[in-house]
């Protein structure tokens, strides 16, 4: 077994640990049944309350961090990898999205790309966090700005990337974005035909801009 595989298995098998449902076990409630059905913070922090989702958000953004620090760790005389650091972490994303210990029902991802990119390369994290923190504020949809903050990423792999990882970043970051779509499949569905979930009173900039009459 070669080691990129194994590092790859014990990131999924790490992945799978899903903490909206070990947290909600000791809650004595399975996350998927309420609200959306998705194990991920959105939910867990809408339906739960913001302790639960800011103790589901560290575990699954951990998780991400801790996969992708092992898997960029290199063996006796070899040099980190950051392909392999990266193919860890899109284990542990899988992982979380399709969860072994769970039935393959889990979340969509973010945290844990959220976590990959602390360990991998910090600086996206400003781009991910002002694209999201603008399209919440602005239209109230969590989703929305998942995928566009997602999309953000591969501009910013073109210009701010390190040079000598430029190209590596280019393509993960394209698959970042391909996978947070696809994850956020449906609410790509409810925001055509307007039923998204919408949070008002994340709507600060909506709200100190709107014209008063």
């Amino acid at each position: 077994m070669s080691v990129v595989f194994l590092k790859m298995l014990l990131g999924y098998l790490l992945g799978s640990i899903s903490g909206s449902l070990w947290l909600g076990r000791l809650r004595g409630v399975d996350i998927r049944t309420k609200g959306s059905g998705n194990a991920g913070g959105t939910n867990a922090f809408r339906t739960q309350g913001p302790w639960f989702g800011l103790g589901v958000g560290l575990i699954d953004v951990g998780k991400g961090a801790l996969a992708a620090w092992f898997g960029g760790l290199g063996l006796a005389g070899e040099a980190p990898s950051l392909t392999v650091a990266l193919l860890t972490g899109a284990a542990a994303a899988a992982g979380h999205v399709w969860p072994l210990y769970h039935g393959f029902r889990g979340g969509k991802g973010v945290a844990v790309v959220i976590g990959v990119l602390l360990v991998l390369w910090p600086a996206a994290l400003a781009v991910l966090a002002a694209v999201l923190l603008l399209v919440l504020t602005t239209t109230g949809y969590v989703g929305l700005g998942s995928i566009l903050a997602g999309a953000a990423l591969i501009p910013a792999a073109v210009w701010l990337a390190p040079e000598g990882e430029r190209t590596v970043w280019i393509v993960a970051t394209g698959l970042i974005a391909g996978f947070i779509l696809f994850t956020h499949r449906a609410n790509v569905q409810r925001l055509r035909a307007r039923t998204e979930h919408r949070f008002e009173r994340a709507r600060i900039l909506a709200r100190l801009f709107a014209p008063r009459g």
